[in-house]
């Protein structure tokens, strides 16, 4: 089954086995609500960490039944992120979910050697699913929260990531575009070299059944017309299922364009630990929460 929009997205998490969400130190609304509209939705069963006065508090506030979701009383946003990381090492089938919490706190929890989420010599890395009505399908994009500047072989973890996301959303052949400003191969633009070298790694079969291909232009990447005035061929060219950004600066500056000017929806999730991440940002709505929780809970093993 091919996920054909994110509107779709519930429907299909209802077709695999209900995950165990773990939220840290979801002392806020926006969480709590997200959080109890997905276990109503039947996705997901959840716990909560954090000070449990204040999490009645906000139930009570915005009418969120509270009885929804098991609550772990945490003194602090440290201990909040402790208790949520061990419960999901303990519990197979767990998504873990950033609350009101500060991303090097929470991170601090996930990269702990002893009781971290982190695989030995994994790659932690943000991978969102966008909705754009301008575009004709689904687009998964990497990296725009995690990864500043990614070294080739961070690049090459990436792109195995995104061809991960969309096997797992029911695409058999992923189209992943190398994003650069130009698909000619120039020297000293890192852009250009980095999507060589990973084109070398796809040409010996290191992506498959992924096509890869770059350097790309975004222009070329998603519209078909563009690539035949350039004169591109490649299967890829104006029908990319993924985009590997060079940096977190291209990448952070796409999905928000996507957000603010073209409404799209989205869904997004850290790759690479032992469970899904759901690193939802202040300015995420209840929606995108939302969408994420279910994301993860597709991905969840």
């Amino acid at each position: 089954m091919k996920l054909e929009s994110l509107a779709d997205l519930f429907e299909y998490t209802r077709l695999v086995a209900k995950k165990t969400l773990v939220a840290v130190n979801a002392v806020d609304a926006h969480s709590l609500e997200a959080i109890s509209e997905a276990v109503k939705l039947g996705i997901v069963s959840a716990t909560v960490t954090g000070n449990k006065e204040e999490i009645l508090k906000q139930c009570v506030a915005h009418q969120v039944d509270y009885q929804l979701f098991r609550i772990i009383q945490a003194e602090t946003e440290e201990e909040a992120a402790s208790i949520a990381v061990q419960e999901a090492r303990e519990n197979p089938g767990s998504i873990l979910m950033k609350g009101l919490i500060s991303s090097d706190k929470f991170m601090r929890a996930i990269l702990n050697k002893q009781a971290g989420l982190l695989p030995l010599g994994g790659v932690l890395s943000h991978v969102s699913v966008i909705d754009n009505p301008s575009y004709h399908k689904l687009l998964i994009v990497s990296d725009v929260a995690i990864i500043p500047y990614p070294t080739i072989q961070q690049k090459i973890a990436m792109t195995h990531y995104l061809k991960q996301m969309a096997l797992d959303l029911g695409i058999s052949r992923p189209k992943i575009a190398l994003i650069t400003p130009t698909e000619q191969v120039l020297p000293n633009m890192v852009s250009c070299t980095d999507a060589v070298e990973l084109m070398n790694a796809a040409k010996n079969g290191q992506f498959e059944p992924a096509v890869v291909f770059g350097p790309m232009a975004l222009d070329v990447a998603l519209d078909s017309e563009s690539a035949q005035i350039k004169n591109i061929t490649s299967e890829v060219a104006g029908d990319a299922d993924c985009l590997l950004f060079p940096n977190i600066d291209a990448g952070n500056v796409f999905y928000k364009m996507n957000t603010k000017l073209c409404h799209a929806e989205q869904a997004a999730v850290v790759m690479g630990a032992h469970v899904p991440i759901v690193l939802s940002s202040r300015g995420d709505s209840i929606r995108t929460k939302l969408n994420s929780i279910a994301l993860a809970a597709l991905l969840s093993k």
